[in-house]
């Protein structure tokens, strides 16, 4: 519930090897993966969090700026089994 613009910018720290790198947040959808430019990790969001910004960024998504509580995804993180199996999987 935040007062004034949107902030669309965060940094996200891998929690592996400390790489920060500032990335724009979509303001449409949640991002569940991150590929960190330092050690290649794939971050995902941390239990109760709804996407990588949240979990490993210094500003939340929009969803959770504007109300609190994520619009684009629900309350809380999907699970492990609502991602196909592919590139990310591990």
């Amino acid at each position: 519930m935040r007062e004034g613009p949107m902030i669309l910018e965060s940094t996200i720290t891998c929690p592996s090897c400390g790489t920060a790198k500032v990335e724009t947040m979509p303001t449409d959808a949640c991002q569940f993966f991150y590929d960190c430019t330092g050690c290649g990790a794939v971050l995902r969001p941390k239990p109760g969090d709804c996407c990588v910004f949240c979990s490993y960024g210094t500003v939340p998504c929009p969803p959770i700026q504007v109300d609190g509580k994520s619009a684009c995804c629900g309350s809380s993180a999907p699970s492990e089994t609502a991602f196909p199996p592919g590139p990310h999987s591990r």
